[in-house]
């Protein structure tokens, strides 16, 4: 049984077919070779090293972990042990697919049973197509009137009634020798907010459904509001299943009086499968611009310092500095903020979203290939189904809507915390007098405004302008 992005026991359909076949040797793998420059950020190492550990406790410290290219640690696996099969649940990145394809030619070819299945997502990316048999690039019309009139998501399958590990001895690395975790002391912090395992998936679903589900439509877009879901990280690992958390919100939906918030919550986890159906269909969604129009955009040069500075939550936009600053040290952002921050980024600064991209690779717990690189592609405009390149989010206005009393800046920018609220969210614009006294010099304790919002939404517009012009004319 190859554990991948499914780390759990509830709800494992190729964990239930080992069962169903006998003894199992359960084992996990780190590829970092097949997957070249997208093996996994140091965030989501850090929490992968959690997660295994948590399953091989689930496991009775039976899980076998291996490090290198996964073809040939399968087939020497196969050799020493005498195994008859080897299944496993599927993941849909393009450097997982090809990997997996010539792996279950080639052990096929030892004569080995070798099954896969759909343990991560509610419809398989080649199943929701439109008429004419091509993939959707809008999200509407793909969760309305694709994923809704399809087959309904299947039911959760319990968890094995028995699991019979096998006795079988082969050479395991410790945890310890996949060097998951940092060298440094970063992830202090983390630690003290994240509960990394099975258990807590489902305590934490259980939580949301209960207790914020009912104000999720209005709620979900208040930074300082609890009325989030948290569960993408146990999502990406497969601590649980897409189908627990869509068949448990539904359930839950009975005791819900508002009824968008339940319809809401179903679509975020339409938008989960939509970026993997993207990234299916369109495989070099992490590199290329699905608009080619984009192709042309003027992206700014020697952008170095200011990428830097929203890096480490420096720009002096308290909002887009309070989320950068929550990401580095929590392994998450807020999806809201999420949305300010990449936008300023791509349209404010014209920094290629690339960059943005690949931070919040490094950075996110739940660093997804899919969802980053869709998300990315969205704000900056250039995606299948993005925001026009022209919604450009406002700092300032944002802040002043959804974190009003600036309570989650205060959390996570402490220098700004005794400024009234009416000033927090441009402290630039604070008397003298004020600034004194609430302790903030600008430029000293807290940076000064690195770039103008009204001339870099004029710059970004004008560039923009240059996309509507077809490669042909040039």
């Amino acid at each position: 049984m190859w554990f991948r992005q499914d780390l759990r026991l509830a709800d494992n359909p190729a964990l239930v077919d080992a069962c169903d076949r006998g003894e199992i040797i359960p084992i996990y793998i780190l590829d970092d070779e097949n997957a070249d420059s997208w093996k996994i950020g140091g965030a989501s190492r850090w929490w992968l090293h959690h997660a295994l550990e948590d399953l091989n406790r689930s496991l009775n410290q039976g899980l076998q972990l291996y490090k290198g290219e996964a073809s040939a640690i399968l087939s020497d696996l196969a050799h020493q042990t005498g195994a008859e099969a080897i299944v496993w649940n599927r993941c849909y990145e393009p450097w997982r697919i090809a990997r997996d394809a010539k792996i279950k030619s080639a052990l096929k070819d030892q004569g080995l049973d070798v099954q896969s299945f759909n343990g991560s997502l509610l419809w398989e990316p080649w199943q929701v197509l439109k008429k004419d048999s091509t993939p959707y690039k809008v999200f509407t019309p793909y969760f309305r009137r694709g994923c809704l009139s399809a087959i309904a998501p299947r039911q959760p399958i319990p968890i094995p009634g028995r699991i019979n590990i096998s006795k079988t001895s082969t050479h395991s690395l410790r945890l310890e020798d996949l060097s998951l975790l940092p060298k440094i002391n970063w992830d202090e912090e983390m630690n003290a907010r994240w509960d990394i395992s099975e258990a807590a998936a489902h305590t934490r679903l259980d939580e949301f459904v209960m207790d914020d589900l009912q104000d999720y439509r209005e709620g979900r877009n208040f930074p300082n509001k609890p009325n989030v879901s948290r569960l993408s990280p146990y999502l990406h690992f497969g601590q649980i299943s897409p189908n627990i958390a869509w068949h448990r919100a539904s359930e839950a939906g009975a005791f819900v009086t508002n009824e968008q918030s339940l319809d809401t919550f179903l679509s975020e986890l339409g938008w989960r499968e939509f970026s993997n159906y993207l990234l299916y269909h369109f495989p070099k969604l992490p590199t290329d611009n699905l608009q080619a129009r984009f192709d042309l955009f003027p992206w700014a040069e020697n952008t170095d310092a200011d990428l830097k500075a929203w890096q480490r939550g420096n720009t002096g936009y308290p909002l887009v500095d309070a989320g950068m600053r929550e990401l580095y040290n929590t392994g998450y952002m807020h999806n809201r903020v999420r949305m300010v921050v990449g936008s300023f980024l791509v349209k404010n600064l014209l920094v290629h979203w690339h960059h943005g991209e690949r931070w919040f690779w490094d950075c996110l717990v739940d660093a997804d290939l899919a969802s980053n690189s869709a998300s990315w592609q969205w704000i900056a405009g250039c995606g299948a189904d993005a925001a026009p390149f022209f919604r450009i989010f406002n700092p300032i206005t944002q802040s002043e809507k959804f974190d009003k009393q600036g309570a989650y800046i205060r959390r996570y920018v402490p220098e700004l915390a005794n400024l009234p609220d009416k000033y927090i969210h441009a402290p630039w614009l604070a008397p003298s007098e004020i600034l004194m006294a609430a302790g903030v010099g600008i430029g000293i304790e807290y940076p000064a405004p690195i770039i103008d919002i009204k001339e870099s939404r004029e710059r970004a517009l004008a560039a923009f302008a240059v996309t509507k012009v077809q490669p042909s004319e040039i």
